[in-house]
């Protein structure tokens, strides 16, 4: 899973299989089954021994969203083993952390969920949360194909919610009176049209703004990027509108960690990083899997692995030829090295990853409730009448 440095620019190989695919590192660990309370689906897993420790070591936890079967996964740690909340978005897809709140792009709208970390002890089973998270509001923005959110900061320092408006083309942010508010769109884009022109879907933020963005295609047409999608693919600088680096198969989620950019090359199975200077991409790290969703945190990549649906927009993309060994979760990637530390496989009842976002200092996350589906309610604290002034 870990090819030596190469010049990613090159249409060479994708992921290629290997008898250590999953786990080069140990021996698989099957969890026991977890229950989706909302569908009532007993979703299966087995991860590599090492990948609830390796998140006990970088302090955190993970949200994970399937566009696919519709839900925001956390993943966490409780009594040493690997702990799943399950909360049902249709068509989850972007998710942004912030620092007591969390966004979620949905089919139709965006929701709100605020941290409740004062009730988390309380909940069943009692200690085994840290932090709670409840959804407490959303905004109807229509069918915009919303990809990526994230936030930054407004000009007053406020929580600034960025949405990558797939089907307008545009980045966006929102507004109680509209459905959206267009911010940006690449130069040539020459109007706004709700006809998907050239996939935007990918964000890196830097200093609290937007600073690259991913697409498909420099297209102009609607849906012009679905005629040649599997080396027309670059990422664009927001602020110069240029592109920093092409020839890319279906990339997505560009991050900017350390001073460094990274981009998944998600058509050839591929993290890579970016060198801004010449736009020469360097392999970090191959996976089994069409990689979407991306975290960096501590020196440790969390790559998204979906397997591919045999559809117009994924059946012709390099790793769609290693289908029947693509897999499906989450890989731990070493960036200083490329190795892969441990993978997270989802066995049934998921088949897609969208994103993945790291919660720092976070052990155990819950989305709303008991581990038994359960749901929880949060109210102001009663006052005592005999307490009031008359």
């Amino acid at each position: 899973m870990s090819p030596g440095p190469a010049d990613a620019a090159t249409p060479d190989a994708p992921f290629r299989s290997t008898s250590s695919a999953i786990d080069p590192v140990a021996a698989d660990v099957t969890g026991s089954p977890t229950t989706d309370s909302d569908s009532g689906t007993e979703i299966r897993f087995f991860h590599s021994a090492r990948f609830p420790h390796l998140l006990q070591e970088a302090a955190c936890s993970l949200l994970v969203s399937t566009y696919q079967a519709g839900q925001l996964v956390a993943v966490g740690v409780a009594d040493d083993e690997l702990a799943f909340a399950f909360r049902r978005f249709d068509r989850a897809m972007g998710v942004a952390v912030g620092a007591d709140h969390i966004a979620v792009a949905g089919r139709n709208q965006i929701w709100t969920l605020n941290d409740h970390r004062e009730i988390a002890a309380a909940l069943e089973p009692a200690g085994r949360y840290d932090r709670c998270w409840l959804p407490r509001a959303s905004v109807v923005t229509g069918e915009i194909q919303c990809h990526e959110v994230a936030w930054g900061a407004s000009d007053h320092g406020e929580p600034d919610l960025w949405l990558v408006n797939t089907l307008f083309s545009c980045l966006a942010g929102l507004a109680p009176r509209y459905s959206f508010v267009p911010r940006w769109r690449p130069p040539f884009i020459t109007r706004l049209a709700a006809e998907d022109r050239c996939h935007l879907n990918g964000l890196a933020m830097r200093a609290g703004s937007p600073a690259f963005v991913t697409m498909m295609a420099a297209t102009d047409t609607p849906a012009g990027w679905r005629r040649s999608r599997n080396d027309s693919g670059a990422v664009l600088d927001v602020a110069s509108g240029e592109s920093v680096t092409s020839g890319l198969a279906m990339p997505h989620s560009p991050r900017w960690h350390d001073g460094n950019l990274y981009v998944l090359n998600s058509g050839m199975g591929r993290l890579e990083h970016v060198d801004l200077a010449t736009g020469h991409r360097e392999a970090v790290a191959a996976v089994p899997g069409y990689a979407r969703g991306l975290a960096l945190h501590r020196g440790l990549a969390f790559v998204g692995l979906s397997k591919i649906r045999e559809t117009n927009t994924f059946g012709g993309a390099p790793v769609a030829a290693y289908h029947d060994q693509l897999k499906c979760g989450v890989g731990v990637i070493d960036l200083s090295t490329g190795d892969t530390l441990a993978t997270l496989q989802f066995a049934n009842g998921v088949e897609e990853i969208f994103d993945v976002q790291v919660l720092p200092g976070t052990r155990c996350p819950s989305l709303g409730g008991s581990s038994d589906g359960g749901e929880c309610w949060v109210l102001p604290r009663e006052r005592n009448p005999a307490d009031q002034q008359p």
